[in-house]
């Protein structure tokens, strides 16, 4: 699929993988598509943020399928010769875009350099190593090592994937009748002990020292209870003392697993005194986050995240100092995705309520897409003078939204 020609000429190749119809990214703003040759890997639902002025498109179903990528670069670089670098910004296509950039000798991170932010047990050997913070994990080799564990550190326990996101394949097990009753599969797991305590997520962008930018937000609900159907909110944290002390954790944390300039979407237990690793993501945050960051605080981490990939040192952050605190809320699928939505009901212009939403239209198919925290029953998100005033609006949007939808045929590319 073309948009434009490339030509032959010397414009530097710029391969981008993308899965995301909603504008996560702007690329178009970040990179100009008439000095550059910039073509695109996506699936056919990512077609909606591809820009039109793109030199070329290969389609893939799945753009983490490393076999389906490599083909699909091939095919592009059979036109525009070799990438001068390749951009993947979603979680889950972090390796294979690094793959890529090894195999076709391509500056940037290499699979090696992102091992520690994809796999959970290695990432959970770093900060261990550091003596910093972080629940008791091992790896999982059988039912029998899961309650070995659970024998020292009692239950209940977290099996989780080493290597996933949006919570996919988590599980709370409470006993061994729960573990009894889970089918293990091939996929290698990491059993942690289970931690209490609120989840906040950090999000920035990490200089390799020390954090450049930063906000700290509690989560309203988790992402696990996501998965089993209830909403998952977040609300910026106001309070300097628990941004004082995250942001001190965070920067450890850090630390711990790399010395290069990076984006962070990290997650950590708080207790109201210490901070706990739960885990992190080299790239900018999911859900609402880029948006409430370029609406609210008049930086896009996106960009920072793309300008890093391109070998580019990132926008400092403004100075000025923030005066509104933001928030966001999702609601599940109301039906067995794909579906076809009945019934909705907008929120923005209640009192209290969002500033802006992202919903379908009656009739419109919410589809079977790997962007997890994208294709949902609403998404939403808040602006106000406090926490408090966010968390309000927040809940009252969550008791009031109705979402209905019936199922449809699989088809499509995800």
């Amino acid at each position: 699929m073309t948009r434009a020609t490339g030509g032959d000429d010397a414009r530097p190749h710029v391969v981008v993988i993308n899965r995301w119809r909603e504008h996560y990214a702007d690329y178009h703003r970040y990179l100009d598509h008439s000095t550059h040759r910039v073509t695109y890997i996506s699936t056919e639902i990512g077609l909606g943020s591809v820009p039109p002025t793109a030199t070329d498109i290969a389609l893939v179903d799945a753009t983490d399928d490393l076999s389906q990528a490599r083909a699909a670069l091939a095919e592009l670089v059979s036109k525009y010769g070799p990438p001068h670098r390749i951009v993947a910004l979603k979680e889950d296509d972090l390796l294979v875009g690094a793959q890529l950039r090894e195999e076709w000798d391509v500056a940037g991170h290499r699979p090696a350099d992102l091992l520690r932010f994809r796999d959970k047990f290695l990432m959970g050997q770093a900060i261990a190593a550091a003596g910093l913070p972080i629940p008791a994990f091992a790896t999982v080799t059988g039912p029998e090592s899961v309650l070995d564990f659970a024998d020292v550190h009692g239950w209940p326990v977290v099996l989780k994937p080493r290597i996933g996101s949006s919570s996919a394949g988590v599980v709370v097990l409470d006993g061994p009748a729960a573990l009894a009753s889970f089918e293990l599969t091939d996929e290698p797991m990491l059993v942690q002990a289970f931690n209490p305590h609120p989840i906040h997520h950090v999000d920035g962008v990490f200089t390799g020292t020390d954090l450049a930018c930063l906000r700290v937000s509690r989560y309203v609900n988790t992402c696990l209870g996501f998965r089993e159907g209830s909403f998952l909110g977040s609300v910026e944290v106001d309070d300097p003392l628990v941004i004082g002390a995250v942001r001190a954790a965070a920067t450890d944390f850090l630390r711990a697993l790399t010395d290069r300039p990076t984006p962070l979407h990290l997650e950590v237990f708080f207790d109201g005194e210490t901070c706990t690793f739960l885990e992190v993501g080299a790239r900018a945050g999911g859900s609402e986050i880029p948006f409430i960051w370029r609406d609210l605080h008049g930086y896009d981490l996106m960009r920072a995240a793309f300008d890093l990939q391109l070998g580019l040192e990132p926008q400092l952050p403004p100075t000025t100092r923030v005066v509104e605190v933001g928030g966001w809320l999702l609601i599940p699928a109301p039906a067995a995705r794909p579906c076809r939505i009945t019934e909705v009901t907008s929120m923005v212009g209640g009192q209290p309520g969002p500033y802006a939403e992202a919903l379908l239209g009656v009739g419109e198919i919410l589809p079977e897409a790997d962007a997890y925290y994208e294709h949902v029953g609403g998404r939403f998100r808040f602006r106000g003078r406090s926490s408090a005033e966010v968390a309000e609006a927040l809940e009252a949007t969550a008791k009031g939204f109705r979402v209905s939808a019936e199922p449809v045929e699989r088809v499509g590319a995800r």
